[in-house]
């Protein structure tokens, strides 16, 4: 798939990304940064990214010296890293002056992103703010994936359509990923985000769900994304399998999309996130069914699987181009999205702390999981779940601004910045939905 304006990568760069790999990863491991100052229990909020950086080094060169850790401005940022700058910019060349909202050469500094008066406030939440979604292109992609859902696969009954308008996915999408081509490329987003919805709703929560059975439902599922291959007289049962249910109807017709527009490469890298996915959601079931209750570490092991990884992993494939899957698969890479997806479900953990207590059954969260393997108040809970979301914030960004160093070919820094936008547009999007979610009282 062409990336619309950008030189291509040489084709020296698969090559060269398997042989700085190791040492990223190892680097990158080694070295975080000092946490932010964060006084009077205010958010954080901060312009992307203040990261700790290095030197850009040659493809294939080993790094001699220890990653410095950087204060905290965007302005010292940019100054010590030449891939960092580009990284902020977005992408460059002829064709993309529009291509992305934090586009500025040769414009004034534009005022910093606020959220909206009525966003939702957890106090200490270190997070970016986005500029608000282009609401035309909001409306466009929210009348289509609603039309995509009612009339093309059937999702949900009449009676749930507020629960649909209220989850908002046009704003969702159009705020994760701004620099989308076209509304087609961000309904290949829309399309995948509803069906994932549909399946934890109707398989796994409160919508029809159980731990019961789940394995076999969630397998069946997955065959219309990673279609069977047997035998003639077997084919056409199967076929028709993937019309039996709302979310298998789904996840059929977001997949045929996602192929018509992402590579080989892409769909099945894509497919592989899903099905990591769903080994979490069979975790969580199998704890549900003999009332465990995790540590907290081995609900953070569950929750990098049972997260939101396949979201931003696809951020090429929205953007219009392909990340080189040699460069995707290095681990520095690698601990980029998987950090990615952790930090964006711990917002998710926080931001609906309140919705999933009022749910039928116990619902794992990590301040509940906190609070209860920690011997601590619900408060000291969800406080300390802040704070673990603040740490995986920084490494993130942490982790990034090394990849960057370490390749800083243009299109690998899009792909960085890409993904490091869909955090702040999961962000921005968890912090409006007042639809949905409200915030305990604990301050």
């Amino acid at each position: 798939m062409p990336d619309p304006g950008l030189s291509p990568l040489q084709s020296s760069l698969p090559g060269a990304a398997a042989r700085f790999g190791a040492h990223v990863l190892a680097t990158a491991a080694a070295h975080g940064q000092a946490p932010a100052q964060e006084a009077g229990g205010e958010a954080v909020v901060a312009t992307r990214p203040a990261l700790p950086t290095r030197p850009v080094l040659p493809f294939g060169t080993a790094p001699t010296a220890t990653l410095p850790v950087e204060g905290r401005g965007a302005a010292a940022a940019r100054e010590a890293s030449p891939a960092l700058e580009r990284i902020l910019r977005g992408p460059s060349g002829l064709g993309t002056t529009d291509l992305h909202w934090a586009r500025t050469d040769g414009l004034p500094a534009p005022e910093a992103p606020r959220p909206p008066a009525d966003a939702l406030h957890i106090p200490g939440l270190y997070y970016h703010p986005v500029p608000e979604p282009d609401p035309v292109r909001v409306e466009e992609l929210s009348q289509r994936i609603k039309a995509w859902a009612l009339d093309e696969v059937e999702l949900y009954p009449e009676d749930w359509e507020g629960q649909f308008d209220g989850f908002s996915t046009g704003r969702y999408m159009v705020a994760c990923h701004p620099d989308a081509p076209t509304v087609e490329h961000l309904m290949v987003a829309a399309r995948l985000m509803v069906a994932e919805n549909a399946v934890d709703d109707m398989y796994c929560e409160d919508h029809g769900g159980s731990p019961v059975g789940l394995g076999g439902r969630l397998l069946l599922a997955h065959s219309a994304l990673d279609p069977l291959h047997t035998t003639e007289e077997y084919q056409p049962q199967w076929a028709a399998s993937l019309h039996a249910d709302a979310p298998r109807r789904a996840y059929r017709s977001a997949m045929e999309y996602f192929v018509q527009q992402s590579t080989p490469s892409q769909a099945d890298r894509f497919r592989h996130d899903m099905a990591r996915l769903h080994m979490g959601y069979l975790a969580e079931a199998a704890w549900a069914q003999t009332d465990h209750m995790p540590d907290v570490w081995e609900y953070l092991v569950m929750r990098q699987f049972n997260n939101f990884r396949p979201c931003p992993t696809i951020t090429d494939t929205v953007g219009g181009y392909e990340l080189p899957v040699d460069v995707h698969a290095q681990p520095a890479m690698q601990r980029v999205i998987a950090l990615a997806g952790n930090v964006s479900t711990i917002v998710n953990d926080l931001y609906s702390y309140t919705k999933e207590l009022a749910s039928p059954g116990r619902h794992l969260n990590l301040p509940v999981v906190i609070a209860e393997r920690e011997g601590v108040s619900d408060q000291e809970g969800y406080l300390k779940a802040v704070e673990v979301h603040n740490e995986l914030m920084r490494d993130f960004e942490a982790a990034s601004a090394v990849m960057a160093a370490a390749c800083p070919a243009p299109m690998v820094l899009r792909f960085l910045r890409g993904v490091a936008v869909w955090v702040d547009g999961n962000h921005y999007w968890h912090q409006t939905n007042t639809y949905r979610y409200s915030l305990p009282d604990f301050w």
